[in-house]
């Protein structure tokens, strides 16, 4: 079982789930889904991994079933995504990195019964450039069965965060992230981890939702899992999270307009339209200011 120090029961007051991540690497909160809502997740996600072919890889394994998209296909993911209190806990994270942040992927992960142990891995590696130190990923794991030690809950190295990667580390210095459904494991991008091996005939089925910095690529591709048609559906901060939202200074714009009004069927000809951070509006303003002194004095 995971050690008792990462595992917080849930409290609105209660601030040190975000100490305990960037200390340890990973936190769980405890019994964030009931019952009813758990079961209706999984009623959801059901018929799409049935339908599924089992991945083909030594990353994604061999024995593993993998469904992305699920706003669209699992709409009770939608409250998973915008679970307030983790949405508060990754911004906290990562916006002091970025202006805003944004959904990198849902995906929905069943192991079956005798996959393999996964390599240790960091999901940070998708960006090859070095992060400095900067946290620029947080995933939520989300236990739609339980997980167990002995079904292939995630491995986790605690505090390898701190460490260079080293995909040699001893699977004895891990910790199971054993939880119960309806429970949430954080746990940083820099973190080495790995789905653990199942030794069950039966699988454990969990749900990945991650969220990075703002101007990054995402995983997925947020515009293709939800093209106009669908997202026009979805809430205006759930839209703006998936990437309907320009990051100032004026990055992933649309014909220099914030791409939300690209759902909301403005057309025609528009004057591209400045999203500069304050600092640098600040900036501009003076530079502008001082040519027009310069400019008064004869210079």
């Amino acid at each position: 079982m995971m050690k008792a120090s990462n595992v917080v029961p849930f409290s609105p007051a209660d601030q040190d789930h975000l100490s305990i991540l960037e200390r340890d690497g990973f936190v769980v909160l405890e019994n964030r889904l009931d019952e009813r809502r758990c079961r209706r997740l999984a009623e959801e996600l059901e018929p799409w991994l049935e339908a599924t072919p089992r991945c083909e890889g030594d990353f994604y394994g061999w024995n593993t079933t993998r469904v992305g998209g699920l706003l669209s296909k699992a709409p009770s993911a939608r409250d998973l995504v915008m679970d307030p209190y983790i949405l508060a806990i990754a911004e906290a994270l990562l916006k002091p990195n970025c202006d805003c942040i944004q959904l990198n992927l849902t995906q929905a992960v069943r192991v079956h019964g005798q996959e393999r142990p996964q390599a240790p891995h960091r999901d940070e590696e998708m960006w090859s450039w070095p992060t400095g130190g900067k946290h620029w990923l947080l995933n939520v794991m989300w236990a739609v069965s339980d997980f167990t030690e002995e079904n292939g809950a995630t491995r986790l190295w605690k505090g390898s965060h701190r460490a260079a990667l080293d995909r040699g580390v001893d699977p004895a210095e891990s910790v199971p992230g054993a939880m119960k459904a309806g429970s949430a494991l954080l746990f940083l991008g820099s973190l080495t981890h790995g789905a653990g091996q199942n030794l069950t005939a039966l699988p454990r089925t969990g749900i990945i939702v991650s969220y990075c910095l703002g101007w990054l690529k995402t995983y997925e591709n947020q515009f293709l899992a939800y093209p106009r048609e669908v997202a026009a559906s979805f809430p205006t901060d759930l839209q703006q999270l998936i990437g309907y939202r320009i990051h100032r200074p004026n990055l992933g714009g649309w014909e220099g307009q914030d791409p939300i009004n690209y759902l909301r069927e403005r057309r025609g000809f528009m004057p591209h339209v400045d999203a500069l951070t304050p600092e640098i509006e600040a900036q501009l303003k003076a530079h502008y200011a001082a040519s027009d002194t310069r400019g008064g004095d004869g210079a």
